[in-house]
């Protein structure tokens, strides 16, 4: 009953969210939409940002096991727009609410998973010291993170796919050799 009830409050707080921004949403609103009292959904969530990180938790997890790897970076970037694209209104309105933090706290660590992939797959063989490994995996973490928020901040623009394709098309080889110096110089 209890996975019941948070499904229900899950599924009607985002349904609240495609409907209107964050900060006018209550847990009166939730409650009364997914039909329980608000002393349910205090009994499963302490407030509404802890309802929000848990749906953007079971979000990930639903993306890492659909993604279990990726054999290219343009692989990972394009699955993280496309499921940003698909619920655009509920990440632009939680992207613009005051828990902006948590949204860019769940791209960061998607971020950081995907570039960690990319390396495993893709160079699996390379002899990289750990130093210089944590080096590549943070350069590249911060470009994705940052090319990611980029995209939010000017609202999700709908040629974004083609516009990361083409920025793709012009880096192509760079980690390759990005590796390949760390290995001279090492």
């Amino acid at each position: 009953m209890a996975d019941f009830t948070k499904r229900a409050i899950k599924a009607s707080f985002v349904k609240l969210l495609d409907e209107r921004p964050m900060s006018r949403i209550t847990v009166k609103d939730i409650a009364r939409d997914c039909g329980i009292n608000r002393n349910t959904f205090y009994y499963h969530y302490q407030d509404i940002p802890t309802l929000l990180m848990e749906i953007i938790k079971d979000d990930m997890d639903r993306m890492l096991q659909k993604y279990p790897s990726f054999d290219s970076f343009e692989d990972c970037v394009e699955a993280a727009i496309q499921m940003a694209i698909e619920n655009r209104r509920i990440v632009m309105h939680i992207y613009n609410s005051i828990n902006r933090n948590l949204y860019e706290q769940f791209i960061w660590e998607l971020s950081e998973y995907a570039v960690k992939q990319y390396i495993a797959s893709v160079f699996p063989d390379r002899k990289l010291n750990p130093e210089d490994r944590e080096m590549i995996i943070r350069y590249y973490k911060c470009e994705c993170f940052g090319i990611v928020t980029d995209w939010l901040e000017n609202g999700m623009n709908e040629d974004a796919i083609r516009y990361f394709r083409r920025i793709f098309e012009l880096k192509k080889d760079q980690a390759e050799e990005l590796i390949r110096r760390c290995e001279e110089s090492g």
